[in-house]
């Protein structure tokens, strides 16, 4: 195959690591007929939401917006599992040419006195933006008679992106919040964590370290979320914000109104966690005990899984990755986390970096990298090969672009269901890459049986 060229209109969004001056154009709207990797403006709020377990999630819409579901991003709960179904108004032509108002209430009683949720969050699609349905309305009348909160999430597509569903989410949650009319206490050596989904378990292991640290977790936002947990976020002393592209805009709301400071973290790979275990323990300093905690549980845990990272070392030293992830900061920490396991990152993009998120990434990277802003399949597939990784990590959309080009596929987002945070969670990140990059499968693929002097071509 000749090598694949990348639209011209794109180019401002792709750069690669050199001598040119560095300049990124990010931030922009996807280019039309490029085949965005971005998402929607309503899954963008879904997957802030829908882990609080026992809420009502209600999508008023056409039901094709409905196949958006639990089964497509999981999300664990220790206890209720009423987010893991989908409920949808299935708007007709009909409800369209004359209004889903009626419609959206009958649903919500219905579902309300069947099910009983803590709160109700129903998500505005592109079509209710259209037709002008006032979901506001609705919610207080329905909110008036249930007693529960009734929020309108407005995640109308046309809005945007993905990120401008983030922003939608956190309106909805700060709602939720100031619906809570108690007196506020701030809590001693307490934190909210911001921006942890629960995917596969990681909100357990990220609690059981403050636990061990002695601090205590008011609220997780909103991974195996409750209703009351998250209306007591405003009485923590601190949030904790990972993930920070989704839920940054409530952390800076909180910040304003409840004065709560915000500090910006990731646990994955070995030294993220190590710095965000000790950004929050030097941040509660009154409390010396913290600290001293924080210093032995990390190096407990640190000496137990080095041993078993450096055996798998040996067989990936040199090898080659490409990522691409939704926000940027996750890229920072896949990068430290790779090279702790002696592995070289090629190409490196996101879906919703910023300038500064990209003059990061160029800092990190080495000479030769591809950095990309809101990439395509073709681009992906075309710096893969070209760059000859060994690795993909990316989530469920990236993963055939990975397989028809011959190249190892690590699962960093939606599908997987294994732990990837903190110390045990890297263990079990080098296991998946170990076993991937290593399988004899990827020695009979047609990229690695090419003739001498073709290179590069696909």
């Amino acid at each position: 195959m000749t090598s694949i060229s990348v639209l011209k209109q794109r180019e401002n969004q792709i750069y690669q690591k050199g001598n040119q001056p560095f300049k990124m154009e990010c931030e922009t709207k996807s280019l039309a007929g490029a085949v965005s990797q971005r998402a929607c403006v309503f899954c963008g709020s879904r997957v802030v939401l829908y882990p609080i377990a026992d809420a009502l999630h209600l999508i008023h819409g056409p039901i094709g917006c409905a196949s958006y579901t639990w089964d497509i991003r999981g999300a664990q709960s220790s206890g209720p599992e009423l987010h893991r179904m989908s409920f949808s108004t299935d708007l007709s032509e009909t409800d369209i040419i004359y209004g889903g108002e009626k419609k959206l209430k009958k649903a919500l009683l219905e579902l309300i006195e069947k099910y009983s949720p803590k709160a109700a969050f129903i998500y505005c699609t592109c079509i209710v933006g259209i037709i002008g349905d006032d979901v506001d309305a609705i919610c207080r009348q329905v909110e008036d008679q249930t007693g529960i909160p009734v929020i309108a999430v407005h995640s109308e597509g046309f809005k945007g992106t993905k990120k401008d569903g983030y922003k939608a989410a956190c309106d909805a949650l700060f709602s939720l919040i100031e619906r809570n009319k108690a007196p506020r206490v701030t809590l001693p050596d307490s934190i909210n964590i911001l921006g942890e989904f629960n995917i596969g378990g990681e909100t357990w292991i990220i609690k059981k370290y403050y636990e061990s640290m002695g601090v205590k977790v008011v609220s997780v936002i909103t991974g195996d979320g409750r209703v009351e947990e998250v209306q007591q976020a405003r009485n923590a002393a601190l949030n904790v914000v990972q993930c920070s592209g989704s839920v940054i805009h409530l952390a800076k709301q909180m910040e304003k109104d409840y004065g709560i400071p915000y500090i910006r973290v990731s646990y994955f790979g070995i030294e993220d966690t190590s710095d965000a275990l000790y950004q929050v323990a030097v941040f509660f300093d009154k409390n010396p005990e913290i600290l001293k905690k924080t210093q032995d549980m990390i190096r407990k845990e640190v000496q137990a899984i080095v041993p078993r990272l450096e055996t798998m070392k040996k067989d990936l030293e040199g090898k080659k990755a490409a990522i691409y992830v939704g926000g940027a900061f996750k890229a920072f920490s896949m990068i430290k986390a790779l090279k702790t396991l002696g592995m070289e990152v090629v190409l490196a993009g996101s879906q919703t970096g910023t300038q500064e998120d990209y003059e990061v990434l160029r800092q990190m990277c080495n000479e030769g990298t591809v950095i990309l802003d809101d990439s395509n399949p073709l681009e992906l597939a075309k710096y893969s090969v070209e760059k000859d990784a060994d690795l993909f990590i990316g989530g469920v959309k990236e993963r055939p672009i990975a397989y028809k080009m011959g190249i190892g596929f690590c699962d960093h987002n939606h599908e997987r269901k294994i732990p990837l945070v903190g110390f045990e969670g890297m263990v079990n990140f080098a296991k998946e890459v170990h076993g991937t990059v290593t399988s004899p499968v990827w020695d009979l693929v047609p990229r690695r049986q090419k003739p001498a002097g073709k290179e590069g071509a696909i």
